[in-house]
């Protein structure tokens, strides 16, 4: 008799045991923990990451942080952080979180277009990934890296084609450079390879040359015939006498810092600088700009014509008017600057 006691208080206290456990398993792991009214919210977290950064940007997103946090012990994930972009459900219970922040890193898309610099470029960049301006500039400018790939400082911007890309939140700036390295050579096929060798430029060029043109008109529709005439000055050994790349030229010099040139004037003509397409002949020895896709493909399948000259007309705001002769372009710059003129833009 009494060791029947003894094995029904023993089976009683499994029981309960039993229970205490279920219920622990269940509250700590089957509960719903998120803390959220929208359906979905998103943690970053870094490659340097601790679990107490991981938990204090998890804490406004949980009920019950504690409970997360035992069971995230318990699966050892606070010694093994993974970086990267991890989603969050409404509903999600701790076991649901855990795995997702664990094994679920999800891309972002990254997107870049009119960026006047690297500088620019990095800035753009590190605003969408894990890694900062100053990793991405380094990257940038790399002398190693830029030489095995036949780049300088002044046409690397060149291997950074406008788009939007699927990245990993936590790439790195190598990372960043090595896919759009990849990015360019894919570009640059053996069929727009033999357009520019027609063209009679290398593929820098065109890039220097699709920077002016982007400069020049952001509409499509006339980004080849500006690349026409620019091919034609080109091939007669004429100056390209193009506006951008004196204000790019000016913006590289103090006095002009933080200004904006509405109108090209004499005396920026007189700027000593390779990008003073007045002052010399052939393209500057690097990009102005970023150029956008349409500006590359309009240097690569640039109109055939007879216009040397355009200028800007007043009448059509973004589009220009082409002449073959400079009494003709004569006439149609009077009418721009005259229309400068009526609307006080003086410099």
């Amino acid at each position: 008799m009494y060791l029947k006691k003894i094995a029904i208080t023993i089976v009683l206290l499994g029981l309960i045991g039993a229970g205490f456990f279920s219920y622990y398993i269940y509250s700590v792991m089957l509960v719903p923990n998120t803390n959220f009214n929208s359906k979905e919210a998103y943690i970053f977290v870094s490659s340097d990451a601790t679990f107490a950064e991981v938990r204090a940007d998890l804490e406004p997103l949980l009920k019950n942080i504690e409970t997360f946090e035992t069971l995230a012990k318990q699966k050892k994930y606070v010694n093994n952080i993974k970086a990267g972009r991890f989603l969050i459900t409404k509903g999600m219970t701790n076991n649901d979180i855990i795995n997702s922040i664990r094994s679920r890193n999800l891309p972002i898309k990254v997107a870049f277009n009119n960026q006047h610099s690297l500088k620019d470029l990095a800035s753009r960049i590190s605003s969408q990934i894990e890694a900062d301006s100053t990793a991405l500039i380094t990257a940038f400018t790399d002398q190693v890296f830029l030489k095995a790939h036949n780049f300088t400082e002044e046409n690397a911007l060149g291997m950074y084609l406008p788009n939007s890309y699927e990245f990993f939140w936590n790439s790195s700036a190598k990372t960043f450079r090595k896919r759009m390295l990849k990015e360019y050579n894919r570009f640059w096929n053996a069929s727009r390879l033999e357009k520019a060798k027609s063209a009679g430029l290398s593929p820098h060029e065109v890039m220097s040359l699709a920077a002016i043109v982007h400069e020049e008109s952001k509409e499509p529709s006339e980004q080849p015939r500006i690349a026409g005439v620019y091919i034609n000055r080109l091939n007669n050994n004429w100056p390209l006498q193009a506006d951008p790349t004196l204000r790019y030229a000016a913006y590289q010099l103090p006095k002009y810092k933080n200004t904006i040139i509405k109108r090209v004037l004499n005396v920026h003509k007189s700027i000593n600088s390779p990008f003073n397409t007045y002052k010399y002949k052939g393209l500057p020895p690097g990009l102005i700009a970023m150029p956008d896709l349409t500006a590359i493909e309009a240097v690569l399948n640039y109109e055939k014509h007879s216009f040397f000259y355009f200028a800007a007309d007043p009448q059509n705001p973004g589009f220009h008017l082409f002449a073959k002769t400079l009494s003709g372009h004569n006439q149609n710059a009077r009418k721009y600057q005259l229309y400068l003129d009526r609307r006080g833009v003086l410099k």
